[in-house]
C-alpha cells in the first residue's frame, strides 16, 4: 500500500500530539481563572447607586453602628436596607439641601422607597441566613470586608461556593466573641480601650443567663481574659457557641434547600 503522507508530515504530528493535550490543559486552567477572576465574580466591582452612599464616611468617620441602618441581621435571614425615613432623621439637619441628597428628599416626599442595586449577589439557589452567623459569631468584617473604609460599597469576597465551604469546612479561622461581632477594628489579643481582652456577659449563650434566671455553667468566664490565638479563641467559640460538626456543616442541605 502507497504511503499517503510524507514523512515531513511525522514531525508536525508529534508536535500535535504533544500540543492538543496542553491545549486542553491550558484551556482548563484559563477556564479556571476567569470563573474566580473579578469580572465573574463581581469582586471589588463598584456597582452605581441612585445615591452616592459612602461606608466610609457614615461608619468610618461618623462611627455609626450598623444596626442603626441595618435593624434585621440579628434577628432575619437578611440584612434589611432602611427606609428613607431613616435618612431624613439627620439629613433634615444636615446637608439637607445637597443635590446629591435630592434622590433622598424625593423618596420621602413621594413616601416612595429608593431602588438600591444589590451589591452581594448569593445566588438564588443558595440559602443565606444573616441571624444565624451573626448568633454564632460571624462578624461582619468577615464577609463584607473593611466596608468602614469603602467610599462606594463593592463586594469584597468572591461569593463562591468554595470560599463558603472553607469557612463551614474551618469555622474557628472566623469565629470572634458576641461584643465584637459587629466591630472593625477587633483582632484577637489586641486591646479595647487600652485594656486586655476579657469575657463579657454579651459573649456568653443567653448572655450568662438560663431561661430561669439562674447563672449558666460559663458564667463564670465572665472578666477572666480571652485567648489571645485566633485559632484557641475560635476553638473556644465554636464549643461555646454550639456550632455543628464539620460534616454537617459541609453538607449539600445547609445551603441548597
Amino acid at each position: 500500500m502507497p504511503q499517503i503522507f510524507p514523512k515531513a508530515v511525522n514531525p508536525l504530528t508529534r508536535f500535535l500530539v504533544l500540543l492538543l493535550p496542553m491545549g486542553f490543559g491550558a484551556t482548563g486552567v484559563g477556564l479556571a481563572a476567569f470563573y474566580r477572576s473579578s469580572y465573574a465574580t463581581g469582586k471589588e466591582e463598584v456597582v452605581p447607586q441612585p445615591v452616592a452612599f459612602s461606608h466610609a464616611h457614615h461608619v468610618g468617620q461618623l462611627g455609626i453602628h450598623c444596626l442603626y441602618c441595618h435593624t434585621s441581621v440579628e434577628d432575619s435571614h437578611f440584612a434589611n436596607i432602611p427606609p428613607t425615613a431613616t435618612c431624613i432623621n439627620c439629613h433634615q439637619e444636615m446637608w439637607h439641601g445637597a443635590d446629591m441628597l435630592q434622590p433622598v428628599r424625593d423618596s420621602f416626599q413621594k413616601d416612595k422607597p429608593i431602588v438600591w442595586n444589590r451589591v452581594h449577589n448569593v445566588p438564588h439557589y443558595a440559602y443565606f441566613n444573616h441571624s444565624i452567623h451573626v448568633a454564632k459569631g460571624v462578624g461582619c468584617q468577615s464577609c463584607h470586608g473593611n466596608i468602614d473604609n469603602m467610599n462606594l460599597t463593592f463586594q469584597s469576597s468572591t461569593l463562591l461556593m468554595e470560599w463558603c465551604i472553607n469557612c463551614h469546612r474551618n469555622p474557628q479561622e472566623q469565629l470572634r466573641p458576641q461584643s465584637e461581632i459587629f466591630s472593625m477594628t477587633w483582632a484577637p489579643g489586641r486591646p479595647v480601650n487600652g485594656k486586655a481582652q476579657v469575657w463579657v456577659r454579651e459573649d456568653l449563650p443567653n448572655w450568662g443567663k438560663n431561661p430561669d434566671g439562674t447563672d449558666t455553667a460559663h458564667a463564670s468566664m465572665i472578666g477572666q481574659p480571652r485567648p489571645t490565638a485566633q485559632r484557641e479563641l475560635g476553638l473556644k467559640l465554636k464549643e461555646l457557641y454550639d456550632i455543628r460538626d464539620g460534616v454537617t456543616m459541609t453538607s449539600c442541605s445547609m445551603c441548597h434547600r
